[in-house]
């Protein structure tokens, strides 16, 4: 009652919310700022507090129950051996004083006094042990009758010899106490029906203790679950961190607050961020001034050739053309190799991985196709589709590097007159992509390497110029940026052919985004 008035005087004076709501507070965070060590110990021990309690709480109640039943059964058990007792000891009074009477014999007469001495014993123990009112009044009412006929079987009625007394005035006076015994009997009985429904009682409220006790199941589940969120929360937190620099997204700081492990770590992978962040730019950096650098001379390179080539200089004689054929064809392959670095030069710029826009597949395989127009038409390729009003959120420059570095390949592959399809679905806001052509196929040796960086398989029939071995690579790692995947199908038995399936998220036909 005190304690009351202290909280309310406190909250009239505002001192309440400002210092005990805001400590409580601090006592709540705070938790999230112990070891893992120390608060796996704590919920473990918040856990199981509840439940030690409410088993010695429900031992307490089942054993004070389980007294308590024993007594009442005691206390039945009382009962029914003093009623038999009562009713046997007046059966045996009564035959032994009917006897004396006709026959006078005086080992008769004291038989019946052991009786009715008996039979009072047991009277003044019921007497004494019961408490019940009712019961108490019969009994002494009983034992006042008995003394009433041990009288009169001593002197006779009016003083008078107990050779006068006869068997009808004995028998008038055992019927009285035969009526008392009666009531005795009936208020026994009754008396054992309420220990019986106390003792049915007494076995509800144990299920009811064990019952109740279940209830705070529940409670340390909460109380599990909360702990179990508390140590899982920052670990999901570093899993997605770790995922980021997976990914390559090394521009987001690692800053995460919790147990000092989780701090640590946290620290550890903020320190090894910066350093790959630092790498990645110099990496980026140097890709693009070489590139730069290289890029330049090789375009003088390349027209000069071209004009001895062309024999705009002069006529060439058959050595001096073959020797041009092989610098045209080395140039067209280092150009080739420089435009390689540049889209792998993409994958490690983290930078350029964050812009995320709505982009029309179709429009954008269109784009693709028409940069590749003067191959397409040089094979004279067929170009079928199938993915009309599919659209996804993604980066369009890395999706763009992706189909064209996968329809170069097909190209350079299929076969005079053949046809490449691309076919798209969507499952859930996947997009299912598959790139078929009619190419000689890849063998199985050959599969598991092709996604390998600079590793560079059979070259197709009548191509002189060799790739760089970095296509395939940067498709994956793209991919796997996009949080996408590739997969690779191929049957180098007629009819022949190279499958290509990419997954991509976020994808949606038009008309249905929400």
């Amino acid at each position: 009652m005190q304690l009351t008035k202290t909280v309310q005087e406190l909250r009239r004076k505002s001192v309440f919310p400002r210092g005990v709501k805001h400590f409580i507070f601090r006592k709540l965070f705070r938790i999230e700022t112990l070891s893992i060590k120390k608060l796996t110990l704590l919920g473990f021990t918040l856990v199981a507090l509840p439940l030690v309690l409410a088993l010695l709480y429900s031992a307490a109640q089942v054993n004070q129950i389980s007294k308590q039943g024993a007594n009442a059964i005691f206390d039945v058990a009382s009962l029914i051996k003093s009623n038999r007792e009562i009713n046997e000891n007046l059966r045996k009074m009564e035959r032994f004083a009917s006897q004396y009477v006709v026959l006078k014999d005086e080992a008769l007469k004291q038989q019946f006094l052991n009786r009715r001495q008996q039979l009072q014993a047991v009277l003044t123990q019921q007497s004494r042990d019961n408490q019940d009112l009712v019961l108490t009044s019969e009994v002494n009412a009983l034992s006042l009758a008995l003394a009433k006929i041990h009288r009169s079987f001593l002197t006779g009625q009016d003083d008078t010899s107990a050779n006068d007394l006869t068997l009808e005035q004995l028998q008038q006076e055992f019927k009285h106490l035969a009526t008392i015994t009666q009531k005795i009997n009936q208020r026994s009985n009754r008396l054992i029906d309420l220990q019986a429904s106390y003792i049915k009682s007494s076995a509800e409220e144990v299920s009811s203790v064990i019952l109740k006790g279940l209830v705070i199941i529940p409670v340390t589940i909460l109380i599990a679950g909360f702990f179990i969120f508390l140590i899982t929360k920052p670990m999901k937190l570093l899993t997605r961190k770790i995922q980021r620099l997976e990914q390559g997204d090394f521009e987001q700081k690692i800053i995460l607050k919790g147990s000092p492990e989780i701090r640590e770590i946290a620290e550890a992978l903020e320190v090894m961020r910066t350093r790959l962040h630092a790498l990645e730019l110099q990496k980026s950096s140097f890709i693009r001034h070489i590139s730069h650098e290289l890029k330049t001379p090789l375009a003088a390179i390349r027209e000069g050739t071209e004009l001895l080539y062309d024999n705009s200089v002069g006529e060439l004689n058959e050595g001096q053309q073959e020797i041009c054929h092989i610098i045209k064809n080395s140039v067209q392959r280092l150009q080739r190799l420089i435009e390689d670095l540049l889209d792998f030069n993409i994958v490690l710029d983290s930078t350029s991985l964050q812009d995320s826009e709505k982009i029309s597949l179709q429009q954008l395989l269109a784009k693709v196709l028409q940069e590749r127009k003067l191959d397409i038409k040089r094979k004279q390729l067929t170009i079928k589709q199938d993915i009309k009003g599919i659209c996804l959120h993604s980066n369009a420059r890395q999706l763009h590097v992706i189909l064209d570095n996968l329809l170069s390949n097909a190209i350079k592959y299929s076969p005079v007159n053949a046809s490449i399809s691309f076919d798209g679905e969507i499952e859930g806001n996947r997009l299912m992509l598959t790139i078929s052509d009619q190419g000689p196929g890849i063998s199985s040796e050959v599969e598991s390497k092709v996604f390998d960086a600079f590793y560079q398989g059979p070259a197709p029939e009548n191509n002189q110029i060799k790739g760089s071995g970095l296509g395939l690579t940067i498709v994956k790692e793209l991919l796997m940026r996009l949080n996408g995947s590739i997969e690779l199908t191929s049957n180098t038995l007629a009819p022949s052919g190279t499958r290509v399936s990419l997954t991509l998220p976020r994808a949606y036909f038009a008309g249905n985004h929400k």
